[in-house]
């Protein structure tokens, strides 16, 4: 028998290389087969709820980066919910409905008028489908658990038929109408847009000084006197009906280059120098209120302009008088109805100017900008023009600009019950506390919520109007239309006439022939997505109304957590969420947006064939992602270099607990040697801590305390020398199967805290281990242990760890003098204080041995310690090399090796151990019994 095999050396089968693009597959299947999920579902049956209900991706292409952040996190905490104490459903689901389906059907080549609405609504629900299909393999891959079988998916007919219901609730209580305002119009999608539809982008704009001739100044002022306006949309100016001042600001008339102007007496100055007067001189003063009723020329038209007062002119820019187009501005819209003006908006849906513009018809509003800053100018009306760059709304899916257009639309009145929301917002608990502060703002100063979409793929509206146009939406043709939706689907709206869609024997006193018509629009998409908590959160058994939780990215602040909130405040009094969670945007390792035009994204499905599932998973622990992150092929390689560490920490303490069997090995807490409680109250605290982050959702804390754990505590101290203790004592030694005891609970523990992160490896480490559930899945996150005189065990190795780090810092610079080489051919020797030698007491271990040395002396008093040595205010280190041979078991150096003819190899320690238990390894080897 060779010396080699008297050792304990470990040994597992459990890979030091992960290959999880191919193990993750086999769990998945392994789980889906079994149907873990449900069974961890049935485990829970009974216990309190918490439900996180899932945002509705949209459905169209592959995942991104951002979806994989989105959906990791929500997995990390429906399971930790679950390992938890709770019953914890996850129901996916999907948005399906909108224009990008459209419009990904025309880029396929698809030909929508040459076909029935209904015709191409098939094609779109075919599409959306497809896409539903791909999305939920790429989230299956991703390790997501959930009700996959049975997601929740917009355009369904019992989601559609429970959204009919929403609108009709909203209805009776009187928040829906029908109103021509403006509002945000696309015309690159020919189609209403909501606020949260709107992004911005710079744009580079036309800004014009325009005068306005006195038509009647009320014998205040004279005729030959022009108002100054500024503006930077001319192509409104063919809308213009009046021009607004503020009541109490002060006005000039002035007289520059020769002509006579009014403005704001403020901003004479500023005006002069952009319209480039040299000199000017007033005139006469007024206030804006003497302006009132006053009329002017308008500059293409042969009509007049009102002079109007309004609050929400300000002196901010421009001139003080403000260019009113009822048709293309709120503000202008509020204060023309105040003065009873008309609502004159001549654009049609493609942004081209109609016959109500004479001069213009056809040309496409932008485009009109410089044929009517040359008509002004031809009229001499144009007193200066700039261009600048600034802010400008775009559709959010088109990427162009939109404009401020009125149009007769369908709206839910939100002034109706703004206080409701309002007091709703500040009943929620915002996880990030500005949240609150974000959706209060965005209610307060929102105004009506424009539902109707120009749009053919989505849930119509089911108004239906009589022979005189009035519109009807009583609870009998809501609660009709809701079951013949139920039953049949929307597309039956498209499908049948008016009458087909109404209840048998219908009459209103709108229509005395009994001649109806339908609504042609379609919802709003976010009335779609914001109709989920009565379509799937009331709808089904397993889960609960409000949700516990809604978490998305920051953009749904404009988005669903408004439309949610906006429509369960109006049915139900109440907010669908109790706690909100938002997270930030994924950026590239730079800090930039992701662009596919750029080339800086990151494909999950390519992350995953070449590092795994539990990569990116780790990735998205890693990040805070309550703000934006990055992500990089760079940074996922120092993420899978953590996975290594973690791997191969959790692989050495498999592979030294294989001959370890917790049910007849394991030592009592009170009979673990001082060094081994000192790691079980270190785990103790890890786990405390790691759930404490769990609750709180603070993934990127767990990840670097697991990482810390096993980096620290675990490799470079009680790891470190555990090789001496696991390697070299006999197998069933009191101080192996101590430190035994310890490796094992730590697999338990740390393969528990990593489950919610990492299901795939935590499974994997679970397979090795000899606990009674055969899948980590179905156990519970680790209980809080309370150990006695835990606070006096960490005060003690506290004060050791210090010492370690001195006696490490003169190993480093032996090393350096080549002195020693390895920290075992070293002889340290201590000098300590009173107070230290104490501490060398408490700690009644091997100091030897948890410093890596062959032989260590303690010498009486650190004022006895020569001038060379390495101190601290505790201890004074000197290090010489060890005095002896190498014992060829252990490898340390001691004097008494080659001293036993019997054991001349060997040390004391290991002459004993292998005469015990190794007899036949000290027979000298022949040929015979070679």
């Amino acid at each position: 028998m060779k010396m080699k095999e008297t050792l304990q050396l470990g040994n597992t089968k459990f890979p030091m290389r992960g290959n999880l693009p191919v193990r993750e597959l086999e769990w998945q299947k392994n789980w889906e087969e079994l149907d873990i999920y449900g069974q961890r579902q049935k485990m829970n049956e009974g216990k309190p709820t918490f439900v996180l209900h899932d945002g509705p991706p949209y459905a169209n292409g592959n995942i991104h980066i951002g979806h994989a952040l989105n959906k990791i996190s929500k997995d990390i905490i429906v399971r930790y919910k679950s390992m938890s104490g709770f019953r914890s459903p996850y129901v996916p689901g999907w948005d399906t409905h909108g224009l990008p389906i459209e419009q990904a059907l025309t880029n396929k080549g698809v030909k929508r008028k040459e076909m029935s609405i209904a015709e191409f609504r098939k094609l779109c629900e075919e599409y959306a489908w497809e896409q539903v299909n791909k999305q939920k393999e790429d989230f299956k891959r991703l390790g997501i658990a959930g009700e996959w079988d049975h997601p929740y998916v917009t355009l369904t007919k019992e989601y559609e038929e429970a959204q009919i219901r929403v609108f009709g609730k909203m209805a009776e209580k009187g928040y829906i109408y029908k109103g021509l305002k403006p509002i945000y119009w696309s015309p690159s999608s020919e189609s209403a847009l909501a606020e949260a539809e709107i992004e911005y982008k710079d744009v580079k704009s036309a800004s014009i000084y325009v005068a306005f001739k006195v038509a009647d100044g009320k014998g205040l002022i004279d005729e030959d006197t022009s108002f100054v306006i500024w503006t930077t949309t001319p192509w409104t100016i063919p809308s213009n009906l009046a021009i607004a001042v503020h009541p109490d600001y002060d006005y000039s008339v002035i007289l520059a280059d020769g002509k006579k102007y009014v403005l704001a007496k403020d901003l004479i100055e500023t005006v002069a120098e952009e319209i480039g007067w040299d000199k000017f001189e007033i005139i006469k003063e007024l206030k804006g209120k003497d302006l009132e009723l006053m009329t002017a020329k308008h500059p293409m038209y042969d009509r007049t302009s009102l002079v109007i007062l309004g609050d929400h002119v300000t002196l901010d820019a421009g001139t003080g008088l403000v260019h009113t187009a009822p048709g293309h501005g709120d503000d202008d819209f509020i204060v023309g109805q105040k003065y009873k003006l008309a609502v004159l908006s001549p654009i049609d849906d493609k942004g081209c100017f109609t016959d109500e513009a004479p001069g213009l018809e056809g040309i496409f509003y932008d485009k009109g900008n410089k044929v009517i800053t040359e008509w002004l100018e031809k009229e001499g009306a144009l007193l200066k023009l700039n261009f600048f760059t600034h802010s400008y709304p775009h559709d959010w899916r088109t990427k162009k600009p939109v404009i401020f257009r009125a149009t007769p639309q369908w709206f839910a009145s939100i002034d109706k019950f703004r206080g409701d929301i309002l007091e709703a917002v500040e009943g929620v608990e915002w996880v990030q506390k500005w949240g609150m502060q974000r959706l209060y703002n965005m209610v307060r100063d929102r105004g009506d919520w424009v539902i109707s979409r120009q749009r053919s793929w989505g849930v119509p509206l089911p108004i239906f109007y009589g022979e005189n146009g009035e519109p009807i939406i009583t609870p009998e043709t809501i609660e009709h239309v809701a079951a013949l939706f139920g039953e049949f689907g929307s597309n039956s709206w498209f499908e049948r006439e008016a009458k087909d869609l109404l209840p048998e024997g219908f009459t209103h006193p709108s229509s005395p022939n009994n001649i109806f018509t339908k609504e042609t629009d379609i919802m709003d998409v976010w009335f779609d997505s914001g109709s989920s908590h009565e379509a799937v959160l009331r709808a089904r058994e397993n889960l609960t109304f409000p949700a516990d939780m809604y978490l998305e990215g920051s953009d749904q602040y404009r988005g669903w957590f408004n439309s949610s909130i906006t429509t369960s405040v109006a049915i139900n009094g109440v907010a669908p969420y109790k706690t909100v969670l938002s997270q930030g945007m994924v950026l590239d390792g730079d800090g930039r947006k992701m662009s596919k035009s750029i080339g800086n994204t990151i494909a999950p499905s390519k992350v995953i064939k070449q590092m795994g599932a539990d990569i990116i998973r780790l990735w998205v622990s890693s990040v805070d992602t309550q703000a934006d992150v990055r992500v990089s092929d760079e940074i996922l390689k120092q993420v899978s270099e953590v996975y290594r560490k973690i791997r191969n920490t959790m692989r050495f303490l498999l592979s030294n607990t294989t001959d370890y069997d917790p049910s007849e090995n394991k030592v009592a807490f009170e009979d673990l040697r001082s060094v081994d409680k000192y790691l079980m109250v270190r785990l103790n605290q890890l786990v405390e801590k790691v759930e404490g982050h769990y609750e709180k959702y603070e993934f990127s804390s767990i990840y670097q305390l697991i990482n810390n754990f096993c980096t620290v505590d675990l490799s470079q101290f009680y790891l470190d020398f555990a090789k001496d203790v696991v390697y070299i004592e006999a197998e069933d030694a009191y101080e192996r199967r101590a430190m035994q005891t310890v490796f094992y609970e730590v697999l338990v523990k740390i393969t528990k805290l990593l489950t919610p992160i990492l299901p795939h490896t935590a499974e994997e480490i679970w397979s090795f281990l000899s606990e009674p559930e055969e899948f980590v899945q179905l156990t519970d996150i680790p209980a809080f242990d309370n150990y006695e005189n835990e606070t006096e065990l960490l005060n003690i190795w506290n004060a050791f760890m210090e010492i370690r780090v001195v006696v490490q810092k003169a190993l480093e610079e032996a090393r350096n003098q080549k002195i020693i080489g390895k920290s075992f051919e070293a002889k340290v020797t201590l000098y300590p204080t009173e107070q230290t030698k104490d501490l060398f007491v408490s700690l009644n271990s091997n100091l030897a041995q948890l410093l890596i040395v062959s032989d260590l002396e303690i010498a009486e008093s650190i004022d006895d310690a020569p001038i060379n040595a390495i101190r601290s205010e505790s201890v004074a280190v000197v290090v010489e090399h060890a005095h002896g041979e190498t014992c060829e078991r252990c490898r340390a150096i001691k004097e008494e090796v080659g001293s036993n003819e019997q054991t001349p190899t060997l040390c004391a320690r290991c002459a004993a151990i292998v005469e015990k238990h190794f007899p036949e390894a000290l027979i000298p080897e022949t040929e015979e019994n070679n």
